[in-house]
């Protein structure tokens, strides 16, 4: 499971919220899915970008956090890796594609739903769950006063 770190925090709400107000979503698409949408808030590349790093190597988001190689100069290893130096694991990486963390999952109410990682509704539950747990692991340095909010978004951006 991921390290609970402010800045890992803040980009889970930032991502849950940049979905919310409607960021372009689409999960058959490497910068717009799951991990491309959390890869855009960590690394700022646009979803083309994304998008065009992921497709020189084959497989998707799990698949290639499996093959993921620190020293392989692949742009996508290198968001990867920006990731994993924010504070995620492979395994984090893994189950974000597919909604399928159980410490997270079992945040859901006893009788709740399952989730459906294709739907941006159920993405941003996931994000924002993600998000509420690390909060509650979070221990702040002494000297740092971290406030852990969600961040605003100026304005909506197109829909998906």
């Amino acid at each position: 499971m991921a390290k609970a770190r402010f800045h890992l925090i803040a980009a889970l709400r930032e991502t849950a919220t940049r979905l919310t107000h409607g960021d372009t979503y689409g999960w058959t698409h490497m910068g717009k899915c799951n991990c491309g949408h959390l890869a855009q808030t960590v690394t700022k590349l646009t979803p083309a970008e994304i998008h065009q790093y992921a497709l020189q190597k084959p497989g998707d988001w799990a698949e290639q956090a499996v093959a993921y190689c620190p020293g392989s100069r692949y742009p996508i290893d290198l968001v990867i890796q920006t990731l994993i130096e924010l504070g995620l694991t492979r395994d984090d990486l893994i189950h974000l594609e597919r909604l399928s963390d159980p410490t997270i999952l079992a945040q859901l109410p006893p009788q709740g739903r399952a989730l459906d990682y294709r739907k941006r509704d159920d993405v941003v539950l996931y994000f924002q769950m993600w998000a509420t747990l690390l909060e509650s692991q979070y221990n702040p340095p002494s000297d740092t006063h971290h406030q852990l909010k969600a961040p605003s978004v100026a304005a909506p951006v197109g829909g998906a």
